[in-house]
């Protein structure tokens, strides 16, 4: 076999990646406060502390800088994202406990380096911590459970959960465009982590639709990453910074939201590969998922006028960016880019239907826009 049939294609196959998994911040903090808790009750905070998930699991999590003093307590677990690259791996998920004489049930808090919420639609209180409602529950179950003795002698808990250097690693999340400031968010519907599986992140998105429409906003300009963010900016400049949602590879997911939260008017901005495989009907456009169709690309570059040599060039190319690249070389940019953004936004139309406005924003590599195209164009 030559070398160049031998080439293996972007996409093809998965790299090879950890599959150890790991726990999240609501997990850690359940550890946390169930071990501070068990420090009122016993007299000392435990060096291990065995916890009930949100899935039903029961799982044993080592406990640091333990400490009781009164009627507080002070406990730390540490953050093991597994091998899934979390920025809040490592994470010291802090709980301080307080035994309040004659209060009632357990009270929770959020404390330093946990965000604070300031836009409405996360479906928790403005104002308040975020602390998601499913480890909300089960921190207040552990510890009502730990606590039991406490309670049942007519006295409350109240429980702050903190995490030190959670307002830095908050720069590395979604949380400032959801309106979530000054730190990490308190997470996960089950308490375990699993590797690459992007859950978060699509979580994400669907969250920063929810605050769009809790702020009455009609229209949601969703972008595939930084560069075509900044590209849309640029274009809609009348829209509000809410409107804004970074998608990332997650068409399927971006788009339920907005129906269900039935915006008038979705834009969709995207570069050439991501162009291509929104055309594709992909619901997820990752590279390992599935490599951009050649073939689309080869038919765009026919339809505007390539030469039939280019075309044959393309279909065999490594990458959509060589078909703009040439393209671009002949003076076919703006119609290349406008005819693919019509089949995308033909494919979205299709897949995704209903009353709303489609536009589609084709943006170059350095983020500037090349064109826009109405659905009213080739309606």
């Amino acid at each position: 076999m030559s070398s160049a049939a031998a080439k293996v294609r972007k996409g093809d196959g998965k790299r090879q990646r950890g599959n150890r998994t790991g726990f999240t911040t609501g997990a850690n903090a359940a550890a946390a406060a169930t071990a501070a808790t068990l420090g009122l009750v016993e007299g000392s905070v435990p060096e291990q502390v065995e916890c009930l998930l949100p899935n039903a699991q029961h799982v044993a999590f080592n406990i640091t800088e333990g400490s009781v003093d009164g009627m507080r307590a002070h406990a730390v677990s540490i953050k093991d994202a597994g091998d899934d690259p979390d920025a809040t791996n490592g994470a010291h998920l802090t709980a301080d406990v307080r035994r309040i004489p004659g209060g009632s049930g357990v009270a929770l808090k959020g404390g330093a380096g946990v965000g604070i919420v300031t836009k409405p639609g996360l479906g928790l209180e403005v104002g308040g911590a975020a602390i998601n409602p499913v480890p909300r529950r089960n921190i207040i179950e552990n510890v009502q459970a730990a606590g039991a003795p406490i309670l049942a002698a007519g006295d409350g808990l109240e429980v702050t959960i903190s995490v030190p250097g959670g307002e830095e690693m908050a720069k590395k999340t979604l949380n400032a465009r959801l309106g979530i400031l000054g730190g990490i968010s308190i997470l996960g519907t089950t308490g375990i982590v699993r590797p690459y599986s992007t859950a978060a992140f699509r979580a994400s998105v669907v969250q920063a639709v929810q605050v769009a429409a809790g702020q009455g906003l009609k229209s949601v300009v969703f972008t595939t990453g930084g560069r075509t963010e900044k590209c849309a900016i640029r274009n809609f400049p009348e829209l509000d910074a809410a409107c804004f949602v970074q998608m990332g590879d997650f068409t399927r997911a971006a788009f339920q939201a907005a129906l269900k939260h039935k915006m008038e008017h979705i834009i969709v901005g995207a570069m050439v590969g991501k162009l291509t495989k929104i055309a594709q009907g992909l619901p997820v456009t990752h590279a390992w998922r599935k490599e951009v169709d050649r073939d689309l690309l080869a038919e765009v570059a026919a339809e505007v006028g390539a030469p039939a040599e280019l075309v044959e060039e393309i279909r065999s190319a490594e990458t959509a960016r060589f078909a703009a690249e040439k393209l671009e070389q002949m003076g076919l940019a703006v119609l290349f880019h406008r005819t693919l953004a019509q089949r995308a936004l033909r494919t979205l139309r299709t897949v995704y239907p209903g009353p709303h406005k489609l536009t589609v924003l084709a943006c170059d590599f350095a983020g500037k826009p090349i064109v826009t195209v109405e659905e009213s164009e080739h309606a």
